[in-house]
């Protein structure tokens, strides 16, 4: 069952028989708006990335998988690819989150979104992100990413350790940034 968030929302990551979630799909999906003219509408290209930037427990950066880095050192988190457009239906990008390889040291997983292209929020529709379980392909949890407006980025959520699981925490802080280095000053008082 997938439990729908709101801002500052936190809830345990496990599957309906109450052990810990191990292999997770965070997934981003988009809707450029159509941009309307003297002859009507047309559609816009909007590339929104994903990234998941690893933190230790002092909140230091120690990796990020982004669309310059697809794969964590470690080999414990994945990105699939980088959608520059937005178009289709469902993810358009997603991270693939092996929590059972996560290392020791890594408590905290943030999730980012930014315009590479440098559109901001009021020129996209129907954005959000979600959790999946990987291993039955079910929606574990999903935030809205609602309040359009002149920022361009956004930190999403964080998923930390929460005794010998991991518990998803809806953040929505509006940020500004092209790259995830650029929202680093607004994720640091949020770990």
């Amino acid at each position: 069952m997938s439990v729908n968030m709101s801002k500052g929302e936190r809830v345990s990551l496990v599957k309906s028989s109450g052990q810990g979630l191990t292999q997770v799909r965070m997934g981003l999906g988009w809707d450029a708006m159509k941009k309307k003219g003297f002859f009507g509408s047309r559609s816009q290209s909007i590339d929104l990335d994903a990234s998941c930037l690893l933190f230790d427990g002092g909140g230091k950066l120690v990796d990020q998988v982004w669309f310059q880095q697809l794969q964590s050192k470690d080999g414990s988190v994945l990105h699939t690819g980088d959608n520059r457009t937005g178009a289709g239906d469902g993810d358009d990008e997603s991270i693939r989150v092996d929590l059972s390889r996560v290392p020791p040291q890594v408590q905290s997983l943030v999730f980012t979104v930014n315009s590479f292209t440098g559109q901001d929020f009021s020129q996209i529709e129907n954005a959000f992100c979600r959790i999946i379980d990987e291993s039955t392909e079910t929606e574990s949890a999903r935030y809205e990413l609602t309040g359009s407006g002149t920022h361009n980025a956004q930190v999403m959520a964080k998923v930390t350790r929460d005794g010998a699981g991991w518990a998803m925490t809806a953040i929505g802080a509006a940020a500004t940034g092209r790259t995830f280095v650029d929202l680093l000053p607004v994720i640091a008082p949020l770990l």
